[in-house]
């Protein structure tokens, strides 16, 4: 069951350099991030492809945005 929206300014979010859109992340900090990278494309996210936001396993199922990124993504395809 989904557990309410996960923030930039929850302290852990902001550990893994989350951020609600993947345009917006330090590249300087995280180097290997590219734009084509985000929520919608990672394994950990559980919405239905084309959703705007679902629930994400890793950060126990709290809501995030398909155009957001943390340093946890992994490639639906790796």
């Amino acid at each position: 069951k989904p557990k309410g929206k996960l923030t930039e300014e929850d302290a852990y979010a902001r550990s893994m350099g989350f951020k609600y859109d993947t345009t917006q992340v330090d590249q300087k900090r995280y180097p290997k991030h590219t734009v084509e990278q985000s929520c919608s494309s990672c394994q950990l996210f559980k919405g239905n492809p084309g959703d705007p936001e679902g629930p994400c396993s890793f950060f126990g199922h709290r809501i995030v945005p398909a155009t957001g990124w943390c340093r946890n993504y992994k490639a639906q395809n790796a």
